[in-house]
């Protein structure tokens, strides 16, 4: 049985342009064709999951506009269930604008749109699919009141959280308690524990665990993943040396990873191995959801790199 998994998030259209390099304040620089693809951290996150196995279900808001209507019919194609998408009459679709250099990193800037009108009144509507679920897979481009919400529904019915802290904010006791596994990056980790620019991501670990979350996972990039759970050190997951095109989404790829080898019961430095699997095919090819490996061709990654 296909694991299954409930993404509470953003859904965005991505319009994205390659440069050179990234521009400083006040510079115009000329760039390659405009790409324009389906975004946005928790859609991205749920067709992550999606192509890697699992039955997922998208809950967030479009606009009633061209980008929501090709972002359902997208999503659609990837065999997620949509209907607890629901269209925002008069609200545009989330946008976001991405800048991209010649070494892969990037810029990004959101108008999140219909994103902010998500309510727990769909929170609610959802909870049946929520508490049926392997896992919830949370992030932070929705109002926090309905990844509160829904966090809440998942961890009484006993499904795991997930929550990636991106965009990064300070976050309540109250959520960060109802968190089995947190996600940030470095700097996210560092700005919601509270801790100064210069502390180690080992130390935000630590914080964050005093907060009230179960397992911390501080993303590296690469320099692997740092892991911390309640009962042990942290350690370290390495990640996989790949020549990197575009690093926009490899956050994404490796929750989207993670939660589903989670989902399926792998032991936990087992499955941040394999997100970091994910990650790394992600960053090899262009856009977001385009960049999103399958089950098949993660399989295979693993299995040529048995001895890293």
């Amino acid at each position: 049985m296909a694991p299954r998994i409930v993404v509470v998030g953003s859904s965005n259209t991505d319009l994205v342009v390659t440069l050179p390099a990234l521009p400083k304040p006040g510079e115009t620089l000329l760039g390659g064709d405009l790409l324009t693809a389906q975004g946005g951290k928790g859609a991205n996150q749920a067709v992550a999951a999606a192509r890697l196995g699992a039955a997922v279900t998208l809950v967030g808001c479009v606009g009633d506009d061209d980008f929501g209507a090709a972002s359902l019919a997208q999503y659609a194609r990837e065999g997620m269930d949509t209907s607890r998408m629901r269209v925002v009459a008069g609200a545009p679709s989330g946008v976001a604008l991405i800048f991209v250099g010649a070494s892969g990193e990037n810029m990004i800037a959101v108008a999140a749109g219909a994103n902010l009108r998500l309510t727990t009144a769909d929170i609610e509507a959802a909870a049946p699919v929520i508490q049926a679920a392997d896992v919830l897979l949370l992030q932070l481009e929705t109002p926090l009141t309905t990844v509160l919400s829904a966090a809440r529904l998942a961890h009484a019915a006993g499904v795991k959280v997930i929550l990636n802290p991106a965009p990064a904010q300070p976050l309540p006791a109250s959520l960060l308690t109802l968190v089995d596994v947190l996600t940030p990056n470095e700097r996210e980790a560092l700005l919601v524990s509270g801790l100064p620019a210069d502390a180690a991501p080992a130390a935000a670990a630590a914080r964050l665990q005093s907060l009230g979350v179960k397992t911390v996972v501080v993303t590296l990039g690469a320099a692997g993943a740092l892991v911390k759970t309640v009962a042990d050190a942290a350690f370290t997951v390495p990640s996989f040396r790949v020549p990197a095109v575009d690093t926009v989404a490899a956050g994404d790829a490796f929750n989207g990873g993670l939660a589903v080898a989670l989902a399926q019961g792998q032991p936990l430095a087992t499955a941040v191995r394999f997100a970091n699997a994910v990650a790394a095919l992600a960053v090899t090819r262009p856009g977001a959801q385009s960049s999103l490996p399958s089950a098949a061709e993660v399989a295979a990654f693993l299995e040529a790199r048995m001895g890293d």
